[in-house]
């Protein structure tokens, strides 16, 4: 299948509301009941298995990623440690997958109020986009400033092992990954994935 969000014409960063409006407003323009006396039929018929295709395969993508894991892969819980609402709501939108509305809510709160908690989730939207030198900086502070908490260490050290192991850490996203070879890619991959539950690579 073709990139699903692309057959729906919304970005991958859109709220699951957003998903939904633009597949209901594809399924009424190309519903073969409006073409069914209509030379078009055949083509309205196609387009609309295709669009029902990838909402399908949105809805498994997110679904998934907010399921845990056998290994419990995932960094960021649903609820927030420090009872903050506000954090509990930048939660669900990174296991959600909309990672710019969490990004966009974590810079709306002031610097005096970003503790342990705000260094934490910004490393886990930095995990999902592939920034993982930028994610392991925000876990190690935020290890630094909540040494006692049992959450950010495990994303710290999870990250920090996945990097050791195939030879060398992380580089920024301009850069990419450290390894040069497919299975050096997929890990990195993987580690992104299992940020909101999901396995790549189940042997890893």
């Amino acid at each position: 299948m073709n990139d699903p969000y692309k057959i729906l014409g919304v970005s991958p960063d859109a709220s699951d509301d957003e998903i939904k409006k633009a597949y209901r407003e594809l399924a009424r323009k190309y519903h073969p009941d409006k073409y069914r006396d209509s030379d078009l039929s055949d083509l309205a018929e196609e387009k609309m298995k295709e669009v029902n295709a990838a909402y399908e395969e949105i809805k498994r993508i997110r679904e998934s990623g907010t399921r845990k894991n056998n290994g419990g892969g995932r960094y960021a819980g649903n609820t927030s440690s420090s009872g903050n609402p506000k954090y509990t709501e930048i939660r669900r939108y990174i296991n959600s997958g909309n990672v710019g509305r969490a990004e966009q809510m974590l810079y709306e709160i002031p610097d005096i109020d970003r503790g342990a908690e705000w260094q934490f989730l910004m490393g886990c939207v930095q995990i999902r986009r592939g920034n993982y030198v930028d994610a392991q900086r925000y876990f190690d502070t935020a290890c630094s400033m909540d040494p006692q908490n049992r959450e950010y260490r495990a994303a710290q050290e999870n990250l920090r092992a996945r990097a050791n192991g195939y030879g060398g850490g992380y580089q920024t996203s301009s850069g990419g990954c450290s390894g040069c070879d497919v299975c050096s890619g997929l890990l990195c991959a993987d580690c992104c994935c299992e940020c909101c539950g999901g396995d790549l690579i189940s042997c890893c």
